[in-house]
């Protein structure tokens, strides 16, 4: 080949490296997650990779990997750090050494029906999200859970009854710790993922979940006992390295945003109905409910407030944006007067 014809040859293939190499290139999100395949979380994640990848003409992709195969939400935090993985699915407390505030709508004893969660989400979710941003991550999706309550293999009744108990806290979560303490509790910090083994073996015999959540990790095979009164708000959040999504052209972040806040919504809306028809299975396994009368619910609620200045003295969450939730919940309880 003459030197001309080499030449010519080469300004070719930059050429077309130039037009085609970054369109050919998708950008791969890792994200792990512990939610089993085959829940709604899955689904619901998957149906907004979708979106994106085709919304984006392939140029944005998800991958996730399910079922806690990446690790307890520590190892998934590193993994993140060292590019390995580029997000994770975590519960507020997993990730609130990231982002304090994504304990916000969790603090024990706090909401008494879904209408005070739904009043305050309104107000702070974009103050919630904006924490995110300022610990190096983005908050692709918000999603309540439901509320949490206590399931045992024993009856609970008491707050000596729940002092007698084996009590599991996530591990990390430093307002689950707080909340059980304050009740005179002892408890046990294990990853979720090793929640089902330990009622097995009897590690703990007793754990806070929503109703969908102990049937999706078979806890309801386990317990015997529910305590029919809120003890938190489960919070789910999907979180990518702002760094990554940095990467990303403008409008395809913004694809990423829209597709995965709106998976995220559909999301929370089976979370609810599934939560209703979970409960109503358990109770037609045999498990049996105890619901509290007023004033032993307000022995309850004296816990969560003892709690709650413990964590607002340790500055657990962002004292403003606490602050703003008083305000939001008081003016929506005023309201309703």
């Amino acid at each position: 080949m003459s030197p001309f014809r080499s030449a010519a040859a080469r300004l070719l293939s930059a050429a077309l490296f130039a037009a085609f190499g970054t369109v050919a290139a998708a950008d791969t999100l890792k994200i792990a997650t512990v939610a089993p395949d085959g829940t709604a979380w899955m689904r619901e994640m998957r149906a907004g990779a979708d979106a994106v990848k085709q919304r984006t003409e392939g140029r944005v992709e998800l991958k996730y990997y399910p079922g806690g195969v990446m690790g307890d939400p520590d190892t998934v935090l590193r993994k993140i750090k060292i590019g390995q993985l580029q997000g994770g699915a975590f519960t507020g407390g997993e990730i609130s050494g990231v982002a304090p505030d994504a304990q916000l709508y969790s603090l024990p004893f706090l909401f008494r029906d879904q209408a005070e969660v739904d009043a305050v989400r309104a107000k702070l979710d974009d103050r919630v999200r904006a924490n995110f941003e300022a610990g190096g991550f983005v908050a692709l999706g918000l999603s309540g859970g439901g509320f949490a309550y206590l399931m045992s293999t024993r009856d609970i009744r008491t707050r000596d009854d729940l002092k007698a108990a084996k009590v599991w806290v996530p591990q990390g979560d430093h307002i689950a710790d707080v909340a059980f303490k304050a009740a005179g509790v002892s408890p046990t910090p294990l990853p979720l993922a090793d929640v089902y083994t330990s009622l097995q073996t009897g590690l703990v015999d007793t754990a806070a979940n929503t109703p969908a959540g102990a049937i999706a990790f078979q806890w309801h095979t386990k317990i015997k006992h529910i305590v029919d009164l809120p003890v938190t708000y489960v919070m789910g959040f999907l979180v990518v390295d702002k760094k990554a999504v940095d990467k990303l052209a403008a409008a395809d972040q913004a694809v990423l945003r829209e597709e995965m806040a709106k998976a995220f919504a559909k999301l929370e809306q089976i979370n609810r109905d599934d939560n209703a028809k979970a409960l109503e299975t358990l109770k037609g396994q045999g498990i049996a409910l105890y619901t509290p009368n007023a004033d032993e619910q307000k022995l309850w609620q004296g816990v969560g407030v003892e709690a709650r200045k413990q964590l607002d003295a340790e500055k657990a969450v962002t004292p403003e944006s606490l602050q703003q939730l008083g305000a939001a919940l008081d003016a929506f309880r005023a309201g309703k007067k």
